[in-house]
């Protein structure tokens, strides 16, 4: 019983450890291929100072792993990805082509 639960908790330790190397530290960003509009760049720190936490979007709206999940502009403004919150209610909205440049930067 005492060796099943060491394993268990080298395995839970294991995996909070794997799952943090893709989180975004503070004043670190993730650049993704935002295609003719230019380069997109999330700041974690930006979102967490909303008071966001990473399991507000992870995993339901994205894969924790950098290209996991696959994002364009008619899914977010359809809602998906960052339109779930990028709505004009919780967030500036996507379809506001005012908007562009607070995430695209060229």
């Amino acid at each position: 019983m005492k060796k099943l639960l060491v394993i268990a908790i080298v395995m839970i330790v294991t995996f909070v450890l794997s799952v943090s190397a893709f989180a975004v530290p503070a004043g670190k960003s993730v650049e993704f291929d935002g295609k003719g509009g230019g380069k997109v760049v999330f700041d974690g720190k930006t979102h967490a100072d909303k008071g966001l936490k990473c399991a507000d979007c992870h995993p339901a709206n994205f894969k924790m792993k950098k290209g996991g999940s696959v994002i364009t502009m008619a899914d977010m403004n359809a809602g998906k990805n960052c339109g779930a919150c990028h709505n004009g209610t919780k967030a500036f909205a996507t379809k506001d082509a005012a908007s562009c440049a607070k995430c695209h930067k060229k």
